[in-house]
């Protein structure tokens, strides 16, 4: 199963990181290329433990539907989101926030499975986790970018 870990530095308090992370708003802002938005379940503010959000977004020349749950929640130092429906045969996505210094450590850890078996893995290994990284690295620049200015205001306000 592939797997993807980023580490960002923010600086900005651990709490608004953690926040900013779970926000639908912002999720929506860091994925205007894709046109990503939230359809069915929280589809604005923050989402939270048992919650879920669909999502539907254009990924790969196709409009696609991906629901999430938050199954595991520790304000604020983690939280867990996993695919309950989509294109996926697993997807389990661990967001991790540290406290440093001078501001707040990120951490994304990304577990993915394709289905259809090795062309589903050769898929992965080839296109797929690329993908999924460059699409991480920026909703984590989007992140940095309204956590370190006044932006956040307008998304936690």
């Amino acid at each position: 199963m592939p797997k993807i870990h980023l580490t960002s530095f923010i600086n900005a308090p651990v709490n608004r990181v953690f926040d900013l992370s779970r926000s639908i708003n912002l999720h929506q802002i860091s994925t205007a290329d894709t046109n990503e938005k939230a359809i069915d379940g929280v589809m604005y503010g923050l989402i939270n433990i048992n919650e879920t959000v669909t999502w539907q977004a254009r990924h790969l020349f196709k409009t696609r539907r991906f629901t999430s749950k938050i199954t595991a929640m520790q304000a604020p130092v983690f939280f867990i989101d996993e695919m309950i429906k989509g294109d996926f045969k697993n997807f389990h996505h661990e967001h991790h926030f540290k406290q440093a210094e001078n501001g707040t450590i990120m951490i994304d850890l990304l577990n993915f499975e394709s289905p259809y078996g090795i062309i589903g893995k050769l898929f992965n290994n080839i296109f797929l986790k690329n993908y999924l990284q460059k699409f991480l690295i920026k909703r984590n620049k989007v992140i940095k970018e309204y956590a370190e200015t006044q932006k956040w205001k307008a998304v936690l306000s």
